[in-house]
């Protein structure tokens, strides 16, 4: 078959493999390769166990894979043979020398610049599909400037907005499409190749062009304000423990509010997964770059509040269970950051499982889809912690429960015959306020929420000793 375009994604990570699969599947008269130096992810997309879940995108790359979509490790080959190219590879926050901590680490990002000019004999339009900070197209720009004979380089800003859990969904039918480009001739006839590209399936109405600059910093804009609001009602779920306040109907009304709306409302243990945190530590970075620390403090103060969130948990936990948790086993249900995900980048839950290890507490980790990454994320603790998919035999035998991910499994368990089968007296920590709390408590449990008044069997005084 000939196809009408070749298009390369550089990245086979949770952007670039679901994204490029939506390509491919709605645009079938493309050819779509996707490229990575992880031999063993690109072996994982060829396989039948994809190294993403994502609800609905097993059924898509049925359709597509070996059709129009294929996975590489010539990532060589597929610069030289491809003319539209996608760059989707990690850009973790630096751990290391300048900006350790808050900017961003390119250097993956820097090496797949210089192979693409390495390898590039015809003119190619490169689009960053990395959450990248702003003016690093200029960047871009700059490695790709001394290309030899006619390869000519355009530099595009696509910046995803995928909910994990959602990818496809939001894929298939997103809030808008943003395409930066230069406002230049050559800039805005490249721009225009990608608006027809989504243009296959999303209405144009959707599909924003802007300046290049202003589509870098509106990613990263856009996923500071989700988290604030994240950090802001839980700092107000505190305030209700206190006052015997309910931040469910505290929500509920703030949220009908139209100014405001009710999404990323709903308190819990805070926000993770790979964007939030990193994105706000490279705007506080860009924010002290280019002098402005009251901007800065300010949005730093989000991610202090998301931290400061788990140390609440981990407190009322330990002070609710006779300010010693040494000996007593707790079941941990969900570890990924989010439910229908598998991702456990920046989880609350391996902060909290941390400090209940440290606390000689044995942990046992259920999860439906995140079981192999916890054990990497807890590849140094060996002792006191064990993992189980199955939710009733990891917690038959357990003196409490800590509910960390909203999975849709875990609200209709049987929690009478969970309870049965605990030590008593018997706990449940529900991070994220997704069970029937006045059941459990008449079942027995002694039930600990998220802004809402502790139903308890027992008075206790909560006073902590624990060391934070």
């Amino acid at each position: 078959m000939k196809f009408k375009k070749r298009i390369l994604c550089i990245g086979a990570g949770y952007v670039g493999g679901p994204t490029m699969a939506m390509i491919a599947w709605k645009c079938p008269d493309y050819r779509v390769t996707v490229v990575d130096v992880n031999s063993q992810r690109i072996d994982a997309w060829n396989s039948k166990e994809l190294p993403v879940f994502e609800p609905g995108l097993d059924k898509i790359i049925k359709k597509t894979r070996g059709k129009n979509l294929f996975f590489s490790k010539n990532i060589e080959k597929g610069i030289a043979e491809n003319d539209i190219i996608f760059v989707s590879v990690n850009t973790p926050t630096k751990t290391f020398g300048s900006g350790a901590g808050k900017a961003p680490d390119l250097q993956y990002w820097e090496k797949t610049a210089h192979q693409i000019l390495e390898n590039s004999t015809s003119s190619k339009i490169v689009i960053e599909k990395s959450t990248l900070p702003v003016k690093t197209a200029a960047a871009m720009e700059k490695i790709l400037t001394p290309a030899k004979g006619k390869a000519k380089f355009e530099v595009l800003s696509n910046p995803e907005f995928l909910a994990e859990g959602t990818a496809i969904k939001d894929l298939e039918n997103p809030d808008r499409v943003l395409i930066g480009s230069h406002e230049t001739k050559s800039g805005r006839k490249a721009c225009q190749e990608l608006v027809n590209i989504y243009a296959r399936w999303v209405p144009r109405n959707k599909i924003i062009t802007t300046n290049i600059w202003s589509a870098e910093l509106s990613k990263l804009v856009a996923n500071a304000f989700l988290a604030q609001r994240v950090s802001s009602i839980n700092s107000i779920s505190a305030l209700c423990e206190k006052t015997e306040a309910d931040i469910s109907e505290v929500s509920r009304a703030v949220g009908m509010d139209s100014r405001i709306g009710n999404k990323f409302l709903q308190a819990g243990i805070g926000f993770g997964g790979s964007c939030f945190k990193k994105d706000i530590l490279h705007l506080a970075y860009l924010c002290n770059y280019y002098g402005l620390p009251e901007i800065a403090n300010y949005w730093e103060s989000v991610i202090k509040i998301n931290e400061y969130q788990q140390e609440r948990f981990i407190t009322n936990i330990f002070s609710s269970m006779f300010n010693t948790l040494t000996g007593k086993k707790i079941c941990i249900l969900g570890f990924a950051f989010k439910s229908n995900t598998g991702d456990t980048r920046e989880s609350p839950a391996i902060h909290i499982t941390r400090k209940l290890v440290a606390e000689h507490a044995h942990v046992t980790i259920s999860d439906p889809q995140a079981l192999k990454n916890a054990a990497l994320d807890l590849a140094d603790i060996h002792e006191n912690i064990k993992y189980e998919e199955d939710p009733y035999r990891a917690t038959a035998g357990c003196h409490a429960i800590a509910i960390l991910t909203d999975w849709d499994l875990y609200k209709k368990l049987d929690f009478r015959k969970i309870y049965k089968s605990m030590t008593k007296p018997a706990f449940l920590f529900d991070g994220r306020n997704i069970v029937d709390h006045k059941k459990c408590f008449e079942i027995g449990f002694n039930v600990y929420p998220i802004g809402k008044p502790a139903m308890s069997h027992f008075k206790i005084k909560k006073k902590s000793t624990i060391s934070l």
